[in-house]
């Protein structure tokens, strides 16, 4: 009789590759490995070789990295989503990404199980299991961290379980830095970060750029286009969105743009503090911004910051799979209808300096806004406006003043 298949979420860390063996020991499965690439480069390189010395009877390496450009990332450009002021959720959005391709490879191999290392102390148990459930509520899911037969809780443990197991694997006991990489960014954790007290050692730390004490003396002019909200070229040269974002990467980390320190909440209630490393995104949600001001209504503006905010709390929270994260979006999808045209700006040493914009519809007209009094903006008009915008307030204060006076 055949075993049952389990699919499991494959990096190729440590964490992932003490899990094969573990999942054939505990749970007698066959395991087939799915590696998402979203972007994270040569850290895929040698995973063929390590999940079947680990036991795995296949690996996918599935390339995600248009997909999670296109259809995860742009929605967040979009809304400008940023998370609690800071974190452009380079993890959050890459989660459903994967979870939806976890679900697709488990239906194609008759699996009955998903399994992943997300730690229980994470956000990202939640953003797989909840993408999961959304998409395939039949399958099980083993979070092998919270599994009462899981007993390792160190690196050197895991190494051990390797080593009884025959595995020879590239892995040392050293601390580093737990890291989260992917065409939007790379997260850093861990070491002197666990402590806020502690200024994080950014030259042992940086892998997109350097620090804007070590960028270049001199500031480097970038232009962009958008049409309908959606990049198109840099710099003249027009590209697809996840070139664009590596090219951006390129421009910004050199520049020292995009590092953020941050303690944020986790959705399971604990405080973490990390270091995010996101210079090409930094760049695009900026130069989008840019243009945005241009186009939007004020109303319009407005209600638009507020959806972005929901939506970065969607986002982060692993809910993308649902009617809210939908709805949301469809608004902001619809702001973005006019959102075309260039931005000009000066990369220099961390900041982003605006250089011009322009757009076919931009709302902005010289001669209304202008000092000089034009044709269409008479300044006694304000006058009236004002009476009836202030009138609540003259009313509670003459009222105010009549009960004090009694």
């Amino acid at each position: 009789m055949a075993k049952e298949k389990v699919v499991l979420a494959y990096s190729g860390g440590l964490d992932t590759t003490v899990i094969i063996p573990w999942l054939k020991e505990n749970y007698d499965y066959d395991v087939i490995c799915v590696c998402a690439d979203c972007g994270q480069g040569n850290e895929l390189d040698g995973l063929e070789e390590r999940a079947k010395a680990s036991g795995a009877e296949k690996l996918y390496i599935e390339d995600l990295t248009d997909v999670f450009a296109d259809e995860y990332i742009m929605p967040c450009v979009q809304a400008h989503a940023v998370y609690e002021n800071k974190y452009l959720l380079g993890t959050s959005m890459a989660r459903p990404a994967i979870a939806k391709r976890l679900v697709e490879i488990a239906r194609k191999e008759g699996a009955t199980a998903i399994c992943h290392g997300a730690t229980g102390k994470g956000n990202d148990q939640i953003r797989f299991e909840l993408g999961i459930k959304a998409l395939a509520p039949d399958l099980r899911i083993i979070a092998a961290w919270r599994d009462p037969k899981w007993d390792m809780n160190s690196r050197e443990e895991e190494i051990e379980y390797c080593r009884k197991h025959g595995i020879d694997l590239p892995f040392s006991a050293d601390n580093s830095y737990s890291r989260d990489r992917n065409l939007w960014h790379i997260s850093h954790e861990g070491l002197e970060l666990e402590d806020p007290a502690n200024e994080p050692n950014y030259d042992h730390l940086l892998v997109l750029g350097v620090s804007p004490e070590k960028a270049p003396e001199e500031g480097e002019y970038v232009t962009m286009t958008f049409e309908k909200g959606v990049p198109t070229s840099v710099n003249g040269k027009k590209m697809k969105v996840s070139d664009i974002i590596k090219e951006l990467n390129v421009l910004g980390g050199k520049h020292g743009i995009g590092i953020v320190d941050i303690v944020e909440n986790r959705v399971v209630g604990m405080k973490s503090r990390g270091v995010y490393e996101t210079p090409g995104g930094t760049i695009l949600y900026e130069a989008h911004q840019q243009l945005e001001e241009l186009v939007l209504d004020r109303e319009t503006t407005t209600t638009k910051l507020d959806m972005g905010n929901k939506f970065a709390q969607i986002v982060y929270e692993g809910k993308w799979f649902t009617p809210l994260r939908e709805a949301v979006q469809a608004f902001i999808e619809s702001t973005q209808q006019y959102v075309t045209g260039e931005v000009k700006f000066k990369l220099y040493k961390g900041n982003i300096i605006k250089a011009g914009t322009t757009s076919p519809y931009s709302l902005y007209n010289e001669s209304i806004a202008s000092f000089t009094t034009g044709d269409l903006y008479d300044h006694h008009d304000a006058e009236g406006f004002i009476n009836l915008f202030g009138l609540s307030s003259k009313v509670r204060a003459m009222k105010k003043a009549e009960i004090e006076g009694k």
